[in-house]
């Protein structure tokens, strides 16, 4: 990378004038940032209404009960860490939340209020809070008062509630007949556990891991308490073979596996729906010759893609950003043959990015397409109407989004999944694009466009484990050491409001901070805080939001939307997302809307923008991995700045920390069905 300096760098964000000379010190500054996020609190929380503001006057376990489910409805932490490496105690750790995502972007109906005031009257007998009535009718149904009662365990099924949590519910309720050996204990545990895998990425846990996590919670029998869940419907069990047997008369050996009906049934379904792609040919909608014209008049691997997608109804393509021109290609070449083609990709950000480069308003968000609010719209049959679909973005597919998306393809359709393989896996479970590039179980189409420039360079370096010194002379790539919290924020402040747009000529409003979490001294809270006090002050006279803050709006956990706050009224807050006027009811903003001009990595995969300042404190270093690095860094197109203070972790994570392994059945699943799997 380049040398340690920023182009015309301050060290203050007035004046050229040394640190040493800065009227406020770096310590300062973070306390300055620190005190902004309080007085912030302290508005909202005199703001809340209705149930919030009963929340807010709560204390002990039950204020951290609410607080915990809270956190994971906003997206601030991961609903728990049980399937997470062992990480060192930082001094104020900041892990890359991993949340659960539903497939469908809306959330379920609200529960009647009949069915909440009947929960809420059990929560209060068993001291927890009030305003978790609604969460718990929503993941309990209508019998949610009778489970909770007959079943207190029962609940662990809302969303960021601990085991510690719901012990302590149990015994509220039941007294001495709550210990640890109950058995509704351990079967809610075990399902427990098995969700919180899932928001790690794995579809299904081996029993091994299962039963070994469910001693650590003190869990007497787990085997036994793996049977009994199993027997009672709560999970499915799974017999996968393992290689081959070694004699005639011996058996083949096999691994046992466990895990929820939802994401067996949607890996299940995955498999069949891209069998029947695999092995059906795709609809005769154009002449060879014209196909071969097409590939013919585009280059290198363009024409590659387009003569396989041509056969096939599935392909898989792998590429960076310059490698998109190539699925436009694909499209540009299948509207030209009068054929139904578009592309879907991750966010309403790449969808404009992707737009530019295709003919026609054939661009859509996967999100959008499921539901019906973008895209072609759905056949008699209802089944997408299109001859051709190009996703990008696939790496961001879990298996119950790739699932809806097979099956929502008619026969004779072609499927072109189009990604990098490098960044950042799914936040729902699954890994469904490394899966299908392991299998090799249809056409793969490799990029031979690298990403141009220094930038380019870099981000193609970690790619393979390497972190290269890259010559930057117009300062595309810029490294700017700290020593320590304040000094970090302070740097990340000074780059975004003066340093990039005065040396670079890219505004703030075109720079994005990205940063390994929310919490910690540097987390996205913080920094958000002392960027909005610098960019856009004001009193927070919505919620904490002013019009012109940036945001970051979640409307289902594991999907987040960048814009902007252009307003407010009686019906909420007014946000603008890529063009697209938003009104978030007040009650929903505290959960779903957080200022945005620094996101993570999770939140920031899908887009790009002019400069990015990627921000790297001391304790964001057991956060780090290739991936995370890799999809911070490759977020930039024309400038990178990295706010430096991980030492040497930063090489040691790029060189030796891949991606977490994810425990999945694609692969298993769809072996048998591929041509030549009776042989």
């Amino acid at each position: 990378m380049s040398t340690p300096e920023t182009p015309e760098e301050p060290r203050s964000a007035d004046d050229g004038t040394p640190a040493e000379g800065a009227q406020v010190s770096e310590a300062e500054a973070e306390l300055a940032a620190q005190r902004l996020e309080r007085e912030r609190i302290e508005r909202r929380k005199a703001e809340r209404q209705g149930p919030i503001e009963a929340g807010a006057k709560l204390s002990g376990t039950a204020a951290d009960l609410l607080a915990a489910v809270r956190a994971v409805e906003s997206g601030e932490k991961p609903p728990a860490t049980v399937f997470e490496e062992a990480r060192p105690a930082p001094r104020r750790p900041a892990p890359e939340p991993v949340r659960r995502a539903p497939v469908v972007p809306e959330g379920p109906a609200a529960p009647a209020e009949g069915i909440v005031g009947e929960v809420r009257e059990v929560l209060t007998r068993g001291g927890a809070p009030a305003a978790l009535a609604a969460p718990a009718a929503a993941a309990l149904g209508e019998d949610a008062a009778d489970l909770l009662r007959e079943d207190p365990w029962q609940l662990l099924r809302v969303p960021g509630v601990r085991p510690e949590q719901a012990d302590g519910f149990a015994r509220a309720l039941l007294g001495g007949e709550a210990g640890p050996d109950d058995e509704r204990r351990g079967r809610a545990l075990t399902v427990w556990l098995l969700e919180q895998a899932a928001a790690a990425g794995h579809t299904v846990l081996e029993t091994a891991a299962l039963t070994e996590a469910l001693g650590r919670q003190g869990v007497p029998g787990p085997e036994d308490a793996v049977r009994n869940a199993i027997a009672e419907g709560d999970v499915l069990v799974f017999q996968d073979a393992v290689g081959e047997a070694v004699g005639e008369d011996e058996e083949q050996p096999v691994r046992v596996l466990v895990g929820l009906e939802r994401c067996a049934l949607a890996e299940e379904s995955l498999a069949d729906g891209l069998a029947r792609l695999i092995n059906s040919a795709p609809k005769q909608d154009g002449a060879a010759e014209e196909w071969e014209r097409a590939a013919s008049a585009a280059e290198g691997s363009a024409a590659d893609l387009i003569r396989a997608a041509s056969g096939h109804g599935l392909v898989l393509h792998t590429g960076g950003e310059a490698a998109l021109a190539e699925p436009a290609a694909l499209l540009n070449a299948a509207h030209g043959m009068g054929l139904r083609a578009w592309a879907a990709t991750h966010s309403p950000v790449g969808r404009e990015r992707f737009a530019s480069r295709v003919d026609g308003p054939a661009v859509a968000t996967v999100a959008g397409l499921l539901s019906g609010a973008e895209g072609p719209g759905r056949d008699p049959e209802g089944a997408l109407a299109v001859d051709l679909l190009v996703v990008l973005d696939a790496p961001q597919l879990d298996v119950e989004t790739a699932a809806l998306l097979s099956e929502s393809l008619p026969d004779g359709a072609r499927l072109v999944l189009s990604g990098d393989p490098a960044v950042l896996w799914s936040v729902g479970p699954g890994r469904v694009f490394a899966d299908l590039l392991a299998a090799r179980a249809c056409p793969q189409i490799a990029s031979r466009r690298p990403d141009p420039g220094p930038l380019g360079e870099l981000v193609s370096g970690i790619g393979v484990g390497e972190l290269l010194q890259v010559e930057a002379p117009e300062k595309e790539v810029v490294i700017v050491p700290v020593r320590d919290a304040g000094e970090a924020v302070h740097r990340t402040v000074q780059l975004v409001a003066d340093s990039v747009p005065r040396a670079l000529r890219v505004p703030a409003e075109e720079t994005q901070v990205i940063t390994p979490g929310h919490g910690g001294a540097v987390g996205t809270r913080v920094l958000n805080a002392a960027l909005k006090e610098r960019l856009n002050p004001g009193p927070g006279r919505f919620a904490g939001f002013d019009p012109g803050d940036r945001v970051a709006w979640s409307p289902a956990p594991g999907r987040t939307l960048p814009g902007r706050v252009v307003g407010a009224d009686g019906q909420g807050l007014r946000l603008d997302c890529a063009g697209e006027t938003v009104v978030v009811p007040r009650d929903r903003v505290e959960q779903t809307v957080r200022h945005g001009w620094a996101l993570t990595a999770h939140q920031a995969v899908g887009a790009r923008w002019p400069a990015a300042v990627v921000v790297l404190p001391g304790d964001a270093v057991p956060a780090l991995s290739r991936p995370w690095i890799y999809t911070a860094f490759s977020r930039a197109d024309r400038h990178l700045s990295v706010v430096h203070g991980v030492d040497q972790a930063l090489q040691r994570a790029v060189a030796e920390v891949p991606a977490k392994p994810r425990t999945t059945r694609l692969p298993v699943l769809l072996a048998p069905q591929l041509p030549g799997a009776a042989d």
